[in-house]
């Protein structure tokens, strides 16, 4: 069955967090709008540990977060009340305090206490795999909406991308992506009709497209390539991400190749920038 939404419009692309240590018991939850206690946190340094202080902070935060000891929006301890429980300088922890919050875990401002943030789910790019095996991977809940899917004739850009003869058709797919039930991106994928026929036929809300073109059409993949760059949100975009309208969005543009180096897949991926970051490892040649 094929859905009718516009995917004409350029749309959108993208994690948290997650790892952990034993768990000493917890004070009860504040009340709303009440700061902590931080020492009701059973935050503790290992002085003989390898992982630095700031390090072993960071680690405490995330799971006080994952375990819903804390959830979005509520207020947290300051650096200053940190770093008086655990009798270390403030240094350590104005480090962690900026880990945390470059992951969208801790909102920060000045003059005003932190607050839990969504958290951003950080992408390496270094690894091809599919949002959904990335998302896993992290144990994370991935999720998808179908919001178009059509048989269509490629703009000039989608055609020269994936290496397309003349009056060759695509099918463009559009899909709203989530993590843990909240909406992260919005994904159109272009992929070749002659490659992909009866494609309609799958269920892509709920199946890997990357499942899909190797074990249905065994289109083994290999390599992809993207470019990434900033916008911001415009009306439909904010409406579909629930976000506000001029709000920063990561676009990626990305074309995916199987093993034959053929071209397979062209998306074009908006991602709200509160809730995702991109993750490249660089290595300098000798």
């Amino acid at each position: 069955m094929i859905h009718s939404e516009s995917c004409s419009k350029e749309p959108i692309n993208v994690v948290y967090y997650v790892c952990m240590c034993a768990r000493p018991s917890i004070a009860p939850h504040p009340e709303p709008g009440v700061a902590p206690k931080a020492e009701s946190l059973g935050l503790v340094i290992d002085g003989a540990s390898f992982v630095p202080y700031y390090e072993q902070i960071v680690d405490r935060v995330r799971n006080l977060i994952k375990d819903g000891v804390f959830h979005e929006g509520e207020i947290f301890c300051s650096e200053g009340e940190v770093a008086r429980t655990l009798g270390i300088s403030k240094m350590p922890v104005r480090q962690a305090f900026q880990k945390l919050r470059s992951e969208g875990l801790l909102i920060m401002a000045k003059g005003k206490r932190p607050i839990i943030g969504s958290g951003r789910v950080p992408w390496n790019f270094q690894q091809l795999r599919g949002f959904s095996e990335e998302m896993r991977r992290r144990g994370l809940v991935p999720s998808a909406k179908v919001l178009a899917l059509e048989l269509e004739e490629p703009d000039p850009e989608t055609a020269q991308a994936l290496e397309l003869a003349a009056n060759e058709k695509t099918y463009c797919l559009r899909r709203l992506r989530f993590v843990n039930k909240k909406p992260v991106a919005v994904v159109t994928s272009h992929l070749p009709a002659r490659l992909f026929a009866g494609i309609e036929k799958q269920d892509l809300a709920r199946q890997s497209l990357y499942h899909v073109f190797e074990n249905v059409y065994r289109r083994k993949l290999h390599w992809a390539e993207e470019i990434i760059g900033a916008v911001t949100a415009g009306e439909e975009e904010a409406r579909i991400l629930q976000t506000s309208p001029g709000s920063a969005l990561l676009s990626i543009k990305e074309t995916t190749y199987d093993v034959q180096r053929t071209p397979i897949e062209y998306s074009a991926s908006l991602l709200r920038a509160d809730r995702y970051t991109a993750s490249v490892v660089s290595v300098r040649k000798t």
